[in-house]
C-alpha cells in the first residue's frame, strides 16, 4: 500500500507559537489511522497551541501541517468529515436542547440509525435527564459531556482532544479512556493532550512531552512519569 494514501496528517518542521514568538518545536510527525498519540507537558508548555497548530486552527511561526494531502480549510467537505474536534471552548447553539444539538450533529453527518445513536450518547455520558435541558442551564461537567457526546456521535478518521478527563468523575474518565480505545482499534487515529498519567497509559500508543520548547517523542511508560513529574 502507498503510505502517503494511509497519512491522516503530516507535519514537517513543524513550529507553533504566535506571530513570530516561538512556543515549541520543530515537529515532524505522521499520523495514521489507528494511531493513538498523547500529548503532554506542563502546564503554559505550549500543549493547546501544538494541537490547534497541527489540526490546521492555529497558523504555525513555520513548517506545514495539512490533513488528508491538504491544508486546513473548514469549509472542506473532506475535512469536516475526516476531523473530530473538542478543545476547551463551549460551542453550542443557546436555543437548541441537549438532545436537538446531538440530533444535529446526527443529521448533518449521517449518522445510520440517528436518534439510536443519540440515546446511546445521552445514556453513556449519562445525559438522559438533560435532554431537554438548554446549553446554559448545563453545569460545566454537562457541557463537557455534551461536548465529546457530540465528538463521539460522528464518524470521523482523526480524533482530536484537549484534555477530555476535565470536568469528568473517575468512573466516566474510565469509561471514556477504554471507549477512545476501541475507536483507536476501529482504526480512528487519536490525537490528545492529558494530565491524567492513567487515561494516557490505556488511550495511548506513544507520547509527545513538551519541555522548554522542545518536543520529545517517548514511550506511553515516559510520558506517564512526565505527568508525575509535572
Amino acid at each position: 500500500m502507498d503510505t502517503d494514501h494511509r497519512q491522516l496528517l503530516k507535519a514537517t518542521d513543524l513550529v507553533a507559537g504566535y506571530g513570530h514568538q516561538d512556543i515549541c518545536g520543530p515537529l515532524d510527525l505522521v499520523v495514521e489511522p489507528g494511531q493513538a498519540i498523547g500529548i503532554v507537558g506542563f502546564n503554559a508548555a505550549g500543549k493547546s497551541t501544538l494541537l490547534r497548530t497541527l489540526v490546521g486552527y492555529q497558523e504555525p511561526v513555520s513548517g506545514a501541517s495539512v490533513i488528508l494531502g491538504s491544508f486546513y480549510d473548514d469549509s472542506s467537505y473532506v475535512y469536516r468529515k475526516a476531523v473530530s474536534v473538542v478543545f476547551d471552548e463551549d460551542a453550542f447553539f443557546p436555543s437548541l436542547s441537549v438532545e436537538e444539538h446531538l440530533q444535529l450533529i446526527a443529521g448533518g453527518h449521517g449518522v445510520a440509525n440517528p436518534q439510536e445513536a443519540v440515546e446511546a450518547e445521552l445514556e453513556f455520558f449519562n445525559l438522559e435527564e438533560a435532554r431537554t435541558e438548554l446549553p446554559q442551564r448545563l453545569s460545566s461537567g454537562q457541557r463537557r459531556r455534551l461536548l465529546l457526546a457530540a465528538a463521539l456521535l460522528r464518524p470521523c478518521q482523526l480524533l482530536v482532544l484537549d484534555e477530555p478527563e476535565q470536568r469528568l468523575d473517575p468512573t466516566m474518565r474510565f469509561l471514556l479512556a477504554n471507549r477512545l480505545r476501541e475507536c483507536v482499534k476501529a482504526g480512528v487515529a487519536l490525537l490528545v493532550i492529558t494530565h491524567d498519567p492513567e487515561f494516557l497509559q490505556i488511550v495511548a500508543d506513544s507520547v509527545l512531552v513538551i519541555a522548554d520548547g522542545n518536543i520529545s517523542s517517548v514511550s506511553v511508560t515516559e510520558g506517564a512519569a512526565a505527568i508525575a513529574n509535572e
